[in-house]
């Protein structure tokens, strides 16, 4: 190759990287301040936490139930760690599984009540694998508008067709589900919504799949502790487990880890087992972790008083937001959107309460749709009435400093 030809080829090869050099909106917004991601915690996850030495109250966490930090959680990762040592070494397929995988499985069956279930490393990787696996080429996945991002990535890895439906929107699933003339459908919706914080129509989901012949899957990543008798998620709070062919979960919010799982029928769990890409071509999930969903489950379901208090937390804040002024969106559970509209003014509402000792998050376009940008709260059940009262004292001012109240 001469020397032209070798300059054109690198020519190519470094074009691809334009995108990155041209992608600056993550340094403006460090020069002027108003940059509010990848913050550097110093501390447990807990109520409260140290950042750049400067301690904060915790609003921006999925840790529903308070876990992360509990005793009993912590000692249970440290015993696994000692026994099985830090890592697998391989995937659950071949040489990955433990005997301490199988019993949370076992666990985690019984506790959403259904035959079976799967554990994966991550949540995300849950979605993907389980998706695409059980979506072929002649199926349809009718997702909602605003389902997460790895169910999104789940749909598109299959080789079905995705089709989405506006939110929470029946007669729109309606549409899609009427509409196509695929042999096999699967319609996939978060339990709780994780911007928005309202819950699925799940009865009239059921009532439709049952007119189309579609199967559902419902991601609990965030109600899992939350809703249901035990906090065993959203079938079992309306009372439809039957009607919901596979259940998912997450690991890294109430049950105070990192990782995921599918509960459903025998056969859907062994066939996932052997198609689903993502576990079968990635690490198993590290002993420490699967010792600590044991240990969280436990106390979940042992101690109802904890999501007793979330949830009084959780209408305590609601009821005050709203007195205040604010707009929380359909919010009927620890997610609690302030609506601002404006990414700017999220912006610049997240600066005030960071600087005023209170940890949320600002979520803007394309998280949200354009002009319904937020600041996302979630309430934990170790939140205390001081924790609170601080809390909504600080949302007040920065709402009055912006002219949202």
């Amino acid at each position: 190759m001469d020397v032209e030809s070798s300059s054109l080829v690198n020519s190519k090869r470094a074009m691809i990287f334009d995108k990155c050099a041209k992608f600056t909106r993550p340094a403006e917004a460090m020069k002027q301040g108003f940059y509010p991601y990848f913050r550097m915690i110093e501390s447990a996850q807990d109520t409260e936490v140290i950042v750049k030495d400067k301690r904060m109250l915790m609003m921006g966490s999925n840790s529903y139930m308070g876990l992360t930090n509990h005793p009993k959680v912590k000692e249970a990762a440290i015993r696994a760690t000692e026994k099985y040592g830090t890592g697998c070494a391989g995937s659950r397929f071949l040489n990955g599984t433990l005997d301490l995988h199988v019993e949370l499985e076992e666990k985690l069956a019984q506790f959403v009540q259904k035959e079976a279930a799967l554990v994966f490393t991550t949540g995300f990787q849950t979605n993907l694998g389980a998706i695409s696996a059980i979506v072929g080429k002649n199926d349809l996945v009718a997702i909602d508008n605003t389902d997460h991002a790895s169910i999104i990535d789940g749909s598109r890895l299959s080789f079905g067709k995705t089709l989405r439906f506006d939110h929470n929107d029946m007669a729109d699933l309606e549409r899609v589900l009427s509409t196509t003339s695929h042999r096999g459908k699967l319609i996939v919706v978060d339990g709780i919504y994780s911007m928005e914080g309202d819950i699925a129509r799940l009865p009239e989901i059921v009532a439709l799949a049952k007119t189309y012949g579609a199967g559902i899957m419902v991601d609990d990543a965030h109600s899992i502790g939350v809703l249901g008798p035990q906090g065993n998620g959203t079938a079992l709070h309306f009372g439809l487990n039957d009607e919901v062919d596979m259940v998912m979960g997450t690991f890294s919010k109430s049950l105070a880890s990192i990782g995921g799982f599918i509960a459903a029928s025998k056969d859907i769990v062994q066939y996932l087992k052997h198609h689903a890409r993502s576990l079968i071509f990635s690490a198993s999930m590290s002993p420490g972790c699967a010792a600590a969903v044991v240990a969280a489950l436990d106390i979940i379901i042992n101690e109802p008083e904890r999501r007793e208090r979330l949830w009084a937390n959780t209408w305590r804040m609601l009821a005050s937001l709203k007195q205040m002024g604010f707009d929380t969106g359909k919010s009927e559970t620890p997610i609690i959107p302030i609506i601002v509209g404006d990414d700017m003014r999220v912006c610049t509402m997240w600066r005030i309460l960071h600087d005023e000792g209170l940890f949320v998050n600002p979520v803007i376009s394309p998280a949200v749709p354009p002009g319904r940008a937020l600041v996302r709260l979630s309430v934990m059940a170790t939140h205390t009435d001081k924790h609170l009262d601080f809390a909504l004292e600080k949302i007040e001012k920065a709402g009055k400093a912006i002219g949202l109240i």
